[in-house]
C-alpha cells in the first residue's frame, strides 16, 4: 500500500495555529517572524554549507532595521527548556545512559535509554536518531515521549567517539563534520541489535529520525531487512538502486518549503513504487525543514502534531 499526500487538513491553518497557543504563555517566535531569505541562510548554516561568519555577514544584508544578524541567529537557535515536554525525572519513566558495542563503527557508543517505569511484559523498541548535532536534550525528550507511549526507546549519540554531545549546538555541529560517515551507519545498525537483544524488548524494533536521522532511517531500512518499521522526518533519500532492498514499511514526512530535501523525493517515490515497498508519505504545506523540532522557531505546531500522531499510530500498527 502506498500513499502520497499533500497535507491540506484544516488543522494546519494559520488561524488555528495561533488559537492553540495559551495566551498566558510568553510569545515564542515562529517561522513567520523571519524572512524566507534568513530561514534559507539558517538552513545552510545548520547543515554546514556556510560558516557562522557567512551567516552573520549575509543575514546582516537582509535583516530589518534595528535587528542585528547576531540577534537573528540567537532567535533561531534552540531553546531546549521551552521545548521540553517530559521532565527528565518524570516518575512514570525509567531512564539511564548505556553503552553498546559498535565494532565496525565508533567502537563503543553511548545512548539514552527510556522505558516505562511500570509495565507488564516486554515492549517493542524504537531507535531515536538525532539531527546533525548529536544527542542533545531535545532528542532525549523525544525518547521520553516515545517511552511514555509504551516503548523502549534508545537514542544513540553518534558523537561518542569525539567525546559526545558537547553541550552546545555550534560545537556539536563542528564535531559532527569530523565523523566518519561510513562508520556512523554501523553505530545505528548496532543500536537496532542492542534493542533486539534487550531484556525488556520484544525484539520487534522500529526507528524514527529527523534530518540527518531521517536519512539514517532510510539507510537502516536498506541495510536491515528485519527493521519492523521506519519513520523519516525530512531525511535524505537512499540511492534508487538500493530501494529494492527495503523490506520495512516506511512513513516519510516532508516539509512543503524544504526545497533541498524535497528535491530527492520524486525519484525516491518512483523507486519505492517500482519496488513495491509499503510506505506512507506526507508533505506538510507551509512547513519548514525542522518543523517537528519544538525548540526552534521553525517548529510548526499543527504540522508537527499531525505528523507525530501519524507516527505513533504507524508504530502501534507495525510494532505491537
Amino acid at each position: 500500500m502506498t500513499q502520497n499526500t499533500k497535507n491540506s487538513n484544516p488543522e494546519n491553518s494559520r488561524a488555528e495555529r495561533s488559537s492553540t497557543r495559551n495566551s498566558k504563555e510568553p510569545t515564542r517566535k515562529t517561522a513567520r517572524d523571519f524572512s524566507p531569505a534568513v530561514l534559507d541562510l539558517f538552513d545552510k548554516y545548520v547543515h554546514g554549507d556556510i560558516s557562522r561568519r557567512d551567516f552573520l555577514d549575509r543575514a546582516a544584508a537582509v535583516a530589518v532595521a534595528g535587528v542585528s544578524a547576531a540577534a537573528l541567529l540567537e532567535s533561531l537557535s534552540p531553546d531546549f527548556a521551552a521545548g521540553e515536554r517530559i521532565a527528565k525525572d518524570d516518575a512514570r519513566l525509567k531512564t539511564s545512559y548505556v553503552m553498546y558495542d559498535s565494532p565496525q563503527g565508533g567502537g563503543s557508543i553511548k545512548a539514552y535509554l527510556a522505558e516505562p517505569a511500570s509495565r507488564s511484559g516486554k515492549l517493542p523498541g524504537v531507535v531515536v536518531i538525532h539531527e546533525n548535532r548529536g544527542l542533545n536534550p531535545h532528542i532525549e525528550d523525544i525518547a521520553r515521549r516515545i517511552a511514555l507511549d509504551g516503548y523502549v526507546a534508545l537514542a544513540p549519540d553518534a558523537l561518542t567517539p569525539l567525546g559526545g554531545y558537547p553541550g552546545n549546538e555550534d560545537d556539536a555541529r563542528a564535531l559532527f563534520g569530523k565523523l566518519d560517515r561510513d562508520k556512523i551507519v554501523y553505530d545505528f545498525l548496532d543500536a537496532v541489535d542492542y534493542l533486539e537483544r534487550y531484556d525488556g524488548c520484544t525484539g520487534r524494533v522500529g526507528a524514527v529520525g529527523f534530518c540527518f536521522g531521517g536519512g539514517m532511517v532510510n539507510q537502516l531500512a536498506v541495510r536491515r531487512p528485519d527493521l519492523a518499521a521506519g519513520v523519516a522526518f525530512y531525511g535524505a533519500q537512499p540511492a534508487a538502486d538500493d530501494v529494492p532492498k527495503i523490506k520495512a514499511p516506511l512513513m516519510l514526512h516532508y516539509a512543503g518549503l524544504d526545497e533541498r530535501v524535497d528535491a530527492g523525493w520524486p525519484a525516491y517515490r518512483a523507486a519505492l513504487d517500482k519496488a513495491g515497498v509499503e510506505y506512507l508519505a506526507y508533505t506538510y504545506d507551509g512547513a519548514n525543514h525542522g518543523f517537528n523540532n519544538d525548540t526552534t522557531p521553525r517548529y510548526d505546531e499543527a504540522a508537527a502534531s499531525l505528523a507525530w500522531q501519524r507516527t505513533m499510530d504507524f508504530f502501534a500498527k507495525h510494532l505491537r
